[in-house]
Parts: structure tokens; C-alpha cells; sequence
């Protein structure tokens, strides 16, 4: 056995529209922007995660940087390979004689048709996967934040990633009901943008409105740990002459108001469908935040009192998904929800 773990290498992959994150050997690996450059004229592969955020929105006309995914679904199926093939790279540190065989467990939203599942599965493929499984990511979460999936009672578990938030009932080691909603991480991000433009007549670029998210994000305009007003430059739009304006909490939860609102009547979408039984168990427990958007200041609370149950946010919710799909990699032969 150990002659055979060394020459198959197991690999748990998050491939998220705004981060993938490598799960190897139970620790993290790669934590990076799920970003590409490349060369327009060759097709080469310039640089990947980080080193290419740093050059989105500022490239010359021979590089584009592409963000493969959109949704949480592969947009740019050529990207995505080149992606996962430079993000797997990454965790192969030091050289090898030989090439291992590579076992992946990809997680996918849990809204995925046929045809997006399949995507995944040969972007996985082309680069390098001999071994794939896939799981669905509220599975993967459930597992991350430490959920029995397999008992015989209900959990919810509402992950909000940046292409989709995934809502999901899970129970005997399976998904009761489900629903995959495209308002997420990028939309709020763009919400930003267009209430830049309108209230303060200043374009800004998408890095500038995800630095806004993170900074002075908030659902709430009552925040009882307020975050500092955040100073933002840019050109104004009918002069084009640059412009500061200060930016507070309050503005931007009025801007993520309505995208809020929409996960809001997902979540409860999911529990009209969700089986009395089940239901008293959501209750009794509460609902469970991972992904990205669990981090936005005062969700949980504006969720609880808008649905009367109460919102629990994961301890790492970034990393939730990659971790659960690394225990499902680990648990491969226990788990019947992981597919081939």
C-alpha cells in the first residue's frame, strides 16, 4: 500500500468561480483566485491565481487574463484545464523521477446539469485526473464544518460561494432538497459597481468593488461593530477627472439589499419543500453559513430574524467545501454520494 499511495497522488480540488482551493496530504495546498493569463497569440499560459489577479484589468492587447468559470460553471473549457493543470502543478513541490497517477475529487454546484457536470469532469481529465470523482458541494460543506451527512436527522446548510449560493437539506448520507441560485460573491460584487456609478458618479473596476466587499461589506445598515469608512478613487463619469469618495457600511448594504433578498426566498423556497420531519430538525439546530458570503458583516443576523431560525456561521467558511471534499476523498469507498 505505501508503495502505491506513493505513486498515486490524491488531490481534493474546490473549484470555485472566485477561488480554487487544493486540498493534499489533509492540508491546504493551493489557495488561489480561479484567474488565467494568457498569451493571445501563442495560447501559452502566462501566469494563474494570484500573480494573474494581479494583472487583471491591467493588461496589454497580446494578455488576457480570463476567469474560467462563471456561476460556478466552466464558461472557458480551455482556461479551466490550463488552470487546474497550473494549480495542480503547484502542489507537486520538489522533482520527481516519475509522474504519479492523480486522483482528484472535484466539487460541483449542486444545481449542475448533465452537460456542465461533464465539463468539469473532462476539464478535470485533460489535466492530468486519471482517478475523478465529483461531489456536490453542499455535501462537500456539510462534511467540512463536521456534519454527521449520513445520520437520520435534517441539516441545512446554505453555502454561498462567488458564482452560486448552493441551499440544501441534507439526511442520510444524501441531498432531500435542494436549490442552486446564481446570486453569490460576484454578483454583490457588481451590485457595488452599479451603485458607484449611480450614486456617486465614479466608475470602478471589479478589484476595487471585491477590496469595498471585504472592507465595508455588511447586510445590515446596524451594525454594532461598524467597520471604518473606506476611501475610493476613480475617474468621475461625465468628466473623467478623478475623484475620492468615502464610502460607508450602510451604503453597501442598501447596494446588496435586493441580491440579499434573493437567497433569502431561496432559503425559504428550500424549507417549503423540505419533509416535516426534517423541518423540526433544521429548526431545533439552525441553519449553517459556509462559503465567501457567510463572511459579509451581519448576514447571519438578518437571515435569522427575516426566516426565524437561527443562522450559524462555519468556523472557516472559506475553506469548508475543500475541506469536506478532502474527507470525502479520504472516506472514497464509505461514501456512496461521491460520483464517478
Amino acid at each position: 500500500m505505501g508503495l502505491f499511495s506513493f505513486m498515486t497522488q490524491e488531490l481534493a480540488m474546490d473549484l470555485g468561480t472566485a477561488n480554487t482551493v487544493i486540498i493534499h496530504n489533509d492540508r491546504i495546498a493551493v489557495d488561489e483566485p480561479s484567474i488565467v493569463a494568457i498569451d493571445q497569440n501563442s495560447g501559452k499560459l502566462i501566469a494563474v491565481g494570484e500573480v494573474a489577479r494581479q494583472m487583471h484589468g491591467k493588461t496589454p492587447e497580446n494578455i488576457k487574463t480570463v476567469r474560467p468559470l462563471r456561476d460556478g460553471v466552466i464558461a472557458d473549457f480551455n482556461a479551466a484545464e490550463q488552470m487546474m493543470r497550473g494549480l495542480i502543478k503547484k502542489t507537486n513541490s520538489g522533482s520527481r523521477m516519475f509522474k504519479p497517477s492523480l486522483r482528484i475529487v472535484v466539487c460541483i454546484p449542486s444545481g449542475s446539469t448533465e452537460v456542465e457536470i461533464r465539463a468539469v469532469r473532462d476539464s478535470a481529465e485533460h489535466a492530468g485526473g486519471q482517478d475523478v470523482y465529483l461531489i456536490y458541494e453542499p455535501m462537500a460543506a456539510a462534511l467540512g464544518i463536521g456534519i454527521d451527512v449520513e445520520a437520520p436527522e435534517g441539516n441545512m446548510v446554505v453555502d454561498i460561494g462567488g458564482g452560486t449560493a448552493e441551499i440544501a437539506v441534507i439526511a442520510l448520507g444524501g441531498i432531500v432538497c435542494n436549490k442552486s441560485v446564481r446570486v453569490a460573491g460576484d454578483v454583490f460584487t457588481s451590485d457595488i459597481q452599479t451603485y458607484m456609478r449611480y450614486q456617486h458618479n465614479i466608475k470602478i473596476g471589479e478589484r476595487t468593488a471585491e477590496e469595498i466587499k471585504i472592507r465595508v461589506g455588511s447586510a445590515i445598515t446596524d451594525l454594532v461593530d461598524p467597520p471604518q469608512d473606506m476611501s475610493v478613487r476613480g475617474p468621475n463619469l461625465m468628466t473623467a477627472l478623478p475623484v475620492e469618495v468615502s464610502v460607508s457600511y450602510q451604503e453597501v448594504a442598501y447596494s446588496l439589499d435586493r441580491s440579499i433578498s434573493k437567497i433569502e426566498s431561496a432559503v425559504l423556497g428550500v424549507l417549503e419543500q423540505t419533509p416535516p420531519e426534517l423541518y423540526a430538525d433544521v429548526v431545533a439546530k439552525g441553519i449553517f453559513l459556509t462559503g465567501g458570503g457567510a463572511l459579509l458583516r451581519g448576514l447571519d443576523k438578518r437571515l435569522s430574524e427575516k426566516i426565524n431560525i437561527p443562522f450559524h456561521v462555519a468556523e472557516d467558511p472559506l475553506h469548508a467545501v475543500a475541506r469536506g471534499t478532502g474527507i470525502a476523498l479520504k472516506n472514497r469507498g464509505h461514501f456512496p454520494f461521491l460520483m464517478r
